[in-house]
């Protein structure tokens, strides 16, 4: 920064010259001269000392910005410090960090200039906020002829930050039959045209050894439920980099059950903030088994019963502002297709009282009323127009499913994956979505 600088030699000359025009008896030429020197030379000079001034004031300004903003910022240690309060207040170590910032961003220029610093940061919520003050004399070079010796300068800075909350997240996973369909659409042709009936479903039936389930193994087939367990896996990991305190974030994984014989709410890993056990538990998740083809008429997939039963395990969602007080977010992977007995309740046709149906949103509300959030993934439930009962049972409502599991979900926090598209890249992207990163504002 270039600021305007007179030397001592320089002052001196103008002393001895305005003393010579006092001095000078020949003509009012001279007298009138040195009259109006001194005015236009303090003039002149003070102007000057306060342009310099203001650069002064504008370089301490700018260092006072970065040390609110940076004492603030996402992995500073106030940041870090004021998340494991328990009680808003003052956070002493983010304010001695503030004032080396501070410094820190003052030029070499400023050494010789005594500059006053105070910083505060203080947490009221989940809003950690910094303000920095600073006062200084800038001393002057031509304005000392008439005596000012200095200009005082002082300015302040402020930021906040609103810290990301805790949150406990409550994986439900689809693992029921349906999800056995291939992950890409080059999966479900394979299984199509491997299988004597047409199916791109890898039916996981303990009955006998030559099961689909097997079958697309041995074909090198990936199937739906296989990607989502890898990509709960991998978000682990997001939630791991993303937090900033070993505790922000919790996880819990449940299924629709392991096997038919006892569907039901299942838990695969308790709720923890421990994410390489949560990690090492969820490989645990597969496909739904099957006693038999058929089997229960294949009545697996109840989103009544797990939303119900679920309710009560979350319990009521917080603010998020302290580790005791955490938000809930329910996390729904699902091709968004109901297949259970509903003989009276069913919002479409049955048989037999066998319900196929879209995820019912009544059973979502309640969830809401508890201040839980609801995010939802949406693994499109694909179109099998070569599959009899699709056509007759779930083609009718095919275009209504996506929009009923929007219609659960909380505003924003719904995504659809279809099978070209990267599961684990949209469980990640949703998650964030979830988190909302914080900004910083100035």
């Amino acid at each position: 920064m270039k600021r305007f600088r007179i030397y001592p030699q320089s002052l001196g000359a103008l002393r001895k010259l305005s003393g010579t025009l006092f001095a000078d008896r020949s003509g009012n030429f001279g007298i009138t001269t040195a009259l109006v020197a001194v005015p236009l030379i303090a003039v002149g000079g003070l102007a000057l000392d306060v342009t310099n001034a203001m650069l002064v004031r504008t370089e301490l300004q700018n260092a006072a910005d970065a040390a609110a903003v940076g004492a603030i910022a996402d992995s500073s240690p106030a940041v870090a410090a004021a998340m494991a309060m328990t009680s808003d207040g003052t956070v002493a170590i983010g304010q001695s960090d503030a004032n080396k910032l501070f410094l820190g961003q003052a030029s070499s220029d400023l050494q010789n200039i005594p500059v006053s610093v105070s910083a505060a940061i203080t947490r009221t919520g989940n809003i950690v906020s910094s303000t920095v003050n600073f006062s200084a004399n800038v001393p002057t070079t031509l304005s000392q002829v008439i005596g000012k010796t200095s200009i005082p300068v002082s300015g302040s800075a402020s930021a906040q930050y609103q810290t990301a909350n805790f949150m406990d997240f409550y994986m439900l996973l689809d693992n029921t039959p349906s999800m056995g369909i291939g992950a890409t659409l080059t999966d479900i042709q394979t299984m199509v045209a491997n299988t004597s009936d047409k199916c791109a479903f890898a039916c996981h039936d303990t009955t006998t050894q030559n099961n689909y389930y097997n079958l697309a193994k041995n074909l090198g087939v990936q199937t739906r439920i296989g990607v989502v367990r890898q990509a709960t896996q991998s978000l682990t990991d997001t939630a791991a980099k993303n937090r900033v305190t070993p505790d922000q974030y919790r996880m819990a994984v449940y299924t629709f059950g392991a096997d038919a014989k006892t569907i039901g709410l299942t838990n695969v890993s308790s709720l923890s903030s421990d994410m390489a056990q949560v990690k090492s538990t969820t490989g645990a998740v597969d496909l739904m088994t099957v006693p038999g083809q058929s089997y229960n008429n294949d009545q697996d997939t109840s989103f009544d019963t797990m939303l119900t039963q679920l309710g009560p395990i979350i319990g009521t969602g917080g603010s998020g502002t302290t580790n005791t007080d955490r938000q809930k977010v329910l996390f729904l992977v699902t091709d968004g297709v109901g297949d259970s007995y509903k003989p009276n309740t069913c919002t479409k046709p049955t048989t037999g009282g066998r319900c196929q149906e879209p995820l019912a949103n009544s059973f979502c509300q309640p969830l809401k009323n508890q201040n839980i959030k609801i995010a939802i993934l949406y693994t499109t439930y694909f179109p099998l127009p070569t599959n009899g009962w699709y056509n007759q049972w779930i083609a009718p409502f095919q275009s209504q499913i996506g929009t009923d599991l929007q219609n659960c979900a909380s505003p924003g926090l719904y995504f659809e994956v279809s099978p070209t598209q990267g599961i684990t890249d949209a469980m990640n992207a949703l998650f964030l979505k979830v988190i909302r990163t914080p900004r910083i504002t100035s």
